[in-house]
């Protein structure tokens, strides 16, 4: 039996003449979070969708915890947790009122459902405004509340499509303990985010879409290895050195330097005696340094490189639908 509790092999999805989806292929292994990354469009959503069971797939297959999206769909319902971009809760109901409602819902006795509501409630920071109407709820506490509601029957596989969008850096902090706490216990997660750190600290694997494909899969250290090792960063005393400091260290590096703003940067094989080295040609060159320091590519430089775009982490996608637009 496949430990892959989320298993999607030549995934299509089009929109008139917008093709969303073009054959992707990807997997989760159970108990881990699967990070999918892209620009706006990318087909992130439509694939979540298309796995939470409320599109249906042109071609291709995905199963979830052994189940398929299609055929499957009623009870695969029972095994999904589902959190999107936009809160999808009852504005004239409270907090407390929603989450019982979801707990009802999944078939937990009332007692149980009001029981998991208030633990959720506190769990969220909610508490002060669980009798309230969720109308009179800023942004961030609706997300707050929608992500409760995706927990309310501790399922098995979780969708997080852009979870902390609207969120402050606390509760993002808060919210990303919460996911490691499910995972811990079992719990599948499969996360679309373009905070590029969220992925970098919660997921096991990152399958990066672009135009409806999958054009890189990896853990993150992989991806970062992908586009190169350690870079040496020296910033001058002068910028006008810059050509000459080009010429000096070109002997050390694995691809031509780059020069920004009185800086120069110069990709290398590995860090150890990299500074002490460039300090001797630099030195030797007659050149003055303000700083030099050495750093791995990060989740930034990959999906720069891989989709020639920087992430967006402050706009969600807005699409009707999803990729028509982006």
């Amino acid at each position: 039996m496949s430990d892959d509790a989320i298993l999607v092999e030549g995934l299509e999805k089009s929109y008139g003449s917008v093709k969303a989806l073009c054959g992707v292929d990807f997997a989760a292994r159970s108990g881990s979070v699967l990070g999918l990354l892209g620009p706006n469009g990318a087909g992130k959503t439509t694939a979540v969708r298309i796995l939470a069971t409320l599109l249906e797939p042109d071609g291709g297959r995905a199963e979830v915890t052994g189940l398929d999206v299609r055929r499957d769909a009623a009870e695969l319902r029972a095994r999904i947790g589902l959190a999107g971009q936009y809160a999808a809760v009852d504005e004239n109901l409270t907090g407390f009122e929603n989450l019982e409602m979801v707990g009802r819902l999944y078939h937990l006795a009332r007692p149980e459902a009001r029981s998991r509501a208030q633990e959720l409630i506190d769990g969220f920071e909610l508490t002060d405004a669980a009798k309230r109407p969720v109308k009179t709820y800023s942004g961030g506490m609706r997300r707050r509340l929608d992500l409760a509601a995706a927990l309310v029957y501790h399922p098995p596989v979780l969708f997080l499509d852009e979870p902390t969008t609207g969120l402050d850096p606390r509760s993002r902090l808060s919210l990303w303990d919460t996911i490691e706490g499910r995972v811990a216990a079992g719990t599948t997660v499969l996360l679309t985010t373009q905070y590029l750190e969220e992925a970098d600290r919660l997921a096991d694997r990152i399958v990066v879409i672009d135009h409806g494909r999958v054009i890189a899969e990896g853990t993150s250290d992989e991806l970062k290895g992908e586009i190169g090792g350690e870079r040496l960063d020296v910033r001058l005393e002068d910028p006008a050195d810059a050509e000459t400091a080009v010429s000096a260290l070109t002997g050390m590096c694995i691809e031509e330097p780059k020069i920004s703003d009185g800086s120069v940067s110069v990709a290398v094989r590995q860090r150890k005696g990299m500074v002490a080295e460039a300090v001797r040609r630099l030195d030797g060159a007659g050149i003055g340094i303000d700083d030099i320091s050495v750093h791995r590519p990060t989740l930034d430089d990959v999906f720069i490189s891989l989709t020639g775009q920087a992430a967006d982490g402050d706009e969600a996608d807005t699409q009707v639908p999803e990729e028509v637009s982006a």
